[in-house]
């Protein structure tokens, strides 16, 4: 008697992969916003936009944790009826390959941010002639290409899955993990293409590296180094913060430390010897907290100085009346 052929489930379709990355986004946005509703009344907001960034590496971490990492369903892929597979062999992945791909899913972008972030204020040195030198310019320029590279192997990626339709985020692409399905795929329809948006994507691309070309081949011609590029930036800023301290000098005192408001050094008042209902008018709105590091926008709005900064860094526009904001033109308060 012939031996019976094993059955095999269908790959999951380009629209099964899509939606099931939606709900993932979803719910991990959901597990933020509660892991804020809780950690808001004990420890402040303003020590979440602070540590804004691990809370939503955390979240992440957890996520993935409870459902790729303990070999379960993510609620993306629950919600279409697919599974991880990998690519060779046919297999569920291994515990080592799960965990992989959670890291590979966190880790990157958050350690690239951070790294360009402690790199930003470090000033290579272009013409220093040591070996020392070279290589710390060259590290110093990769450190503050790496979310920017990232981000452009991330789109390369989503446009071949578009063409292709398989692997939709890079870390399982690395990882050779595809998904398949147990829903039959219906012989009498065709399944709809997103080709389209892999060419526009591909042409979003091309601008980006000729653009990027462009821009180094500006900088070579006029000569400037990048601290020549920087000294005239702050030049043309022209902002200059109490006792002759300029804005971006504050702004890494400030973040490098917590304080409260009566022990603010950046403010001429003595709040001891305010009365209280004269410093309840002193609240931030958006920490909710006592004004420390006072600083006033062109609309004329008072903020916290690491709050308006945290604050214009994701929207460029004051949190009250909306108006366009500036950080470069924030002006430093010691009496209010």
């Amino acid at each position: 008697m012939p031996s019976q052929a094993r059955r095999s489930f269908p790959s999951a379709t380009q629209a099964q992969l899509i939606r099931a990355n939606q709900r993932d986004l979803m719910g991990v946005a959901q597990l933020r916003d509660m892991s804020d509703s809780v950690l808001r009344p004990s420890l402040g907001t303003r020590w979440l936009l602070r540590w804004e960034k691990e809370v939503d590496l955390v979240s992440r971490l957890v996520y993935y944790g409870l459902t790729t990492g303990l070999a379960s369903q993510t609620l993306g892929e629950e919600y279409v009826d697919i599974w991880q597979r990998l690519t060779r062999s046919r297999r569920p992945p291994s515990a080592a390959s799960r965990w992989a791909l959670i890291a590979l899913y966190t880790l990157p972008h958050y350690a690239a941010s951070h790294l360009a972030a402690r790199t930003q204020d470090q000033h290579p040195y272009e013409h220093a002639t040591d070996a020392r030198s070279r290589i710390r310019t060259a590290l110093l320029a990769l450190a503050r290409r790496l979310p920017t590279a990232l981000d452009v192997l991330s789109e390369l990626n989503l446009a071949l899955f578009y063409f292709s339709g398989i692997y939709y985020t890079l870390a399982k692409r690395i990882l050779g993990i595809r998904h398949i399905t147990s829903m039959p795929q219906d012989p009498h329809s065709r399944p709809p293409s997103y080709a389209l948006l892999g060419a526009l994507l591909a042409v979003r691309l091309a601008h980006r590296l000729i653009t990027a070309l462009r821009a180094s081949s500006k900088a070579q011609s006029t000569g400037l180094s990048a601290r020549a590029q920087e000294k005239q930036r702050e030049t043309d800023a022209d902002v200059l913060l109490l006792d002759g301290r300029r804005v971006t000098d504050l702004l890494d005192i400030v973040e490098a430390q917590e304080h409260d408001a009566e022990d603010d050094a950046y403010t001429m008042l003595d709040l001891r010897a305010v009365p209280d209902t004269t410093r309840s008018a002193r609240r931030c709105v958006l920490c909710l907290e006592e004004r420390t590091a006072s600083c006033a926008t062109e609309c004329g709005h008072l903020f916290c100085w690491t709050c308006i900064v945290g604050w214009g860094r994701e929207k460029a526009e004051c949190p009250l009346c909306r108006q366009s904001l500036d950080l470069t033109r924030l002006q430093p308060i010691a009496n209010l």
